[in-house]
């Protein structure tokens, strides 16, 4: 039998259908015979996610309608159901399958690509399969066939299945219990909304919300120093005493102390230089490249991700969603062997300074699922590059030269530390003298910000006297900034450093932070889209939504970093087979009533000033729900208006059953046409109805007798 291929989305499947010689069908690949497949193969796909969890009425009609009574919403067991809009690719998938012993998952090495093939693979119901995994880093064909060549077992892919099913329910769990519990609550107290809860994006908005706070509670205080312009033989330098006082009339004292006047006389009377030396940077892995991104050029993390998708897609980088930087010593070995096509990529050749690898860089021991973000072996032609988008050309000449810094030299620069007595009191002055650029030369051209640099001193000689221009300087505290969207993915891997507990923050260092290197950038997107955040010139700043749902969530666990870091500690010992996802969804159980019984309570005793305006209805068609579309042709009493996914007569109640569906042959139907459909009893032509085969084709709809039907003529 041929085996057949899961990719995880179209675009995978024909990376993989690039290294062999096939034939295309609707909804999969042929591979035709080759030594790794004899008999040939099937390639087929997910759209993402295929499956997906039923919506709490499927389990209890009680959990169709938001009510406190209703609560807690705990299934005795978690269904699945094919996504919407999905079923033509998922019977497809489920025919191929069926049909065949050995199936291969080749969705993407990680735990949500072990979640989406194990989904589809067991909605469709097949038993005793033979299955293995595709486990690469890249696209490129060489490395495919490989891959296909020596595939894996599939006991390390169903532990992170584990994970990420205990997770995905978890997830589920927290959100529908959560968003219901603090939706309904704060409506009893006038606040007329929808609050979604999240059990990793919830601690990360709380976290946004502090920095708000330390902002906004800020008390500007003044500060005086002294400040002195020093005139050596040949040239001049600042320098400034330690002294930092809350009233100029203290600073005042000390110079009348030391009887300083504006002009006074100084002497050097140390000179200390040190030579120091900066390696080249570690390689990528995704946060610290979003984090870059973001810094230089003001792309948003999702962005980042996606573009990098794309250049993972073109086979030009290794696998994006990493959280390793180092590499093993085969991708070293690439690597090496042809530097220097790297180096004219990027048109910047240099000495090779060292062909050997260095621990900083190349340790097998750190590298798990995947290594740090490189090049591939294929050196694109400059007509690739120029196909590149500006975004994604950025990208790539990051990576190259981050991976080309490997076998750079150290930045080498000499710090002097100057210190000039003035009738006893101390100035101290601090300069910097690059010595050789060494790999910061990489990075002059992709590098839109200048370096905050030392000044530079002029020679000087100990017991040197010199000249001076000496006044006190006033100056102001100034509060901490707010994120902007690098830092809040640098923030939310390393938020253990904002947790007092020495405990919490070393698990919260385990599982660096909040998410995961895959789902960082969607928090922050989810954060926008549910209007907790806005972000305008990259800053990070948060809504009145936002803050209301964090001062109804303060001091609750689900404000809490530590809370998700030991929920995520779990996960990770489900995921090495050390763990029970029923035991860890047992503790999310007692979370959720714990947070039903103890959050109306709590929320009594909370002071809500803030006042949401009128939730917007977020219908592309929203106007149309607050006016009657059309006068309702059945029982000419009502009005026809849009509902969420149909439309229908506002005299419903009254016994009226004239609905329209909101989509006709995959066709979404628009409120203009329904218009037309109630008072001329058709519409214009409509271009792009879908028959069942998949052929398309354009019509009229006409309403007879209460039902919408085809006009062809």
């Amino acid at each position: 039998m041929k085996p057949v291929i899961l990719a995880e989305k179209p675009s995978q499947a024909k990376a993989y259908a690039d290294a062999f010689s096939v034939k295309r069908h609707e909804g999969y690949i042929e591979i035709l015979p080759s030594p790794i497949f004899p008999e040939g193969a099937f390639i087929t796909w997910g759209i993402g996610h295929l499956v997906e969890l039923k919506e709490p009425k499927a389990y209890d009609p009680k959990w169709n309608r938001w009510s406190l009574a209703s609560l807690p919403i705990l299934p005795e067991r978690y269904e699945f159901q094919v996504a919407k809009g999905k079923s033509k690719q998922f019977t497809i998938v489920k025919k191929l399958i069926k049909s065949t012993d050995t199936v291969i998952n080749a969705c993407d090495v990680d735990r949500e690509g072990s979640n989406i093939f194990y989904s589809i693979y067991n909605q469709t119901g097949a038993r005793g399969k033979n299955i293995k995994r595709l486990w690469i880093n890249s696209l490129e064909i060489d490395e495919v066939r490989k891959g296909f060549a020596n595939l894996q077992n599939n006991q390390k892919d169903l532990l992170m299945y584990e994970e990420a099913r205990a997770r995905q329910i978890s997830d589920w769990l927290v959100g529908m219990n959560a968003s219901r519990l603090y939706s309904l609550l704060l409506k009893e107290q006038g606040i007329q909304d929808v609050f979604p809860i999240g059990r990793v994006q919830s601690p990360t908005l709380y976290l946004i919300y502090q920095r708000h706070m330390e902002i906004e509670n800020f008390v500007s205080e003044p500060f005086y120093e002294i400040e002195a312009v020093f005139t050596a033989e040949h040239g001049s330098y600042k320098g400034k005493t330690k002294a930092k006082e809350p009233k100029r009339e203290i600073i005042q004292a000390l110079l009348a102390k030391h009887g300083i006047q504006p002009n006074s006389p100084g002497i050097v009377t140390s000179i200390v230089t040190q030579d120091k030396r900066i390696p080249p940077p570690q390689l990528h892995s995704l946060s610290t490249l979003q984090a870059t991104a973001n810094r230089l050029w003001k792309i948003s993390p999702a962005n980042v991700l996606k573009a990098m998708q794309g250049l993972y897609e073109k086979k030009l980088v290794t696998y994006p969603r990493t959280d390793s930087r180092h590499i093993t010593p085969n991708e070293f070995a690439y690597i090496v062997g042809q530097v220097e096509d790297y180096q004219r990529l990027i048109n910047q050749p240099f000495p090779i300074a060292s062909r050997s690898p260095k621990k900083r860089y190349v340790d097998s021991s750190k590298v798990q699922e995947h290594y740090a973000i490189i090049p591939t072996k294929k050196i694109p032609s400059p007509s690739v590059i120029a196909k590149l988008s500006p975004m994604e050309r950025n990208l790539y000449e990051e990576i190259v030269r981050t991976t080309l810094g490997m076998f750079h030299t150290d930045y080498l620069y000499t710090e002097t530390k100057v210190t000039t007595d003035v009738n006893g009191l101390l100035f101290f002055t601090t300069g910097k003298t690059e010595v050789d650029k060494g790999w910061k030369a990489l990075f002059v051209r992709s590098s839109n910000e200048k370096e905050k640099e030392e000044p530079t001193l002029p020679p000087l000689t100990e017991k040197e006297q010199v000249s001076s221009k000496i006044e006190i300087k006033e100056g102001k505290t100034t509060p901490p900034k707010p994120y902007t969207e690098g830092q809040l993915i640098a923030m939310m891997k390393t938020c253990g450093k904002l947790i007092e507990d020495k405990g919490e923050t070393e698990i919260l260092k385990e599982v660096e932070g909040l998410g995961t290197e895959a789902t960082r950038s969607g928090i922050i997107e989810t954060l926008k889209k549910h209007s907790y955040i806005q972000v305008t010139k990259n800053i990070v700043s948060i809504t009145d939504k936002g803050r209301v749902l964090c001062q109804a969530i303060e001091g609750n666990l689900l404000s809490s970093p530590s809370m998700t870091a030991k929920w995520e500690n779990y996960l990770r010992k489900i995921g090495n087979g050390d763990g029970s996802q029923d035991r860890f969804l047992g503790s999310i159980a007692k979370f959720i009533y714990s947070l039903i019984n103890e959050t109306p309570s709590q929320l009594k005793n909370k002071n809500i000033t803030i006042k949401l305006p009128p939730r917007e209805p977020s219908s592309k068609y929203a106007r149309f729900k607050l006016e009657p579309i059309a006068p309702c042709p059945k029982c000419g009493q009502g009005s026809i208006v849009a509902r969420k996914n149909f439309y229908g007569c506002t005299n419903y109640k009254n016994g009226c059953t004239q609905t329209f569906n909101g989509f006709f042959l995959k066709k979404k139907i628009t409120p203009s046409q329904i218009k037309l459909l109630c008072t001329k009893g058709m519409t214009n032509i409509i271009k792009g109805f879908e028959a069942e085969n998949g052929q398309k084709f354009d019509a009229k709809l006409a309403l007879e007798e209460g039902k919408v039907k085809l006009e062809f003529k």
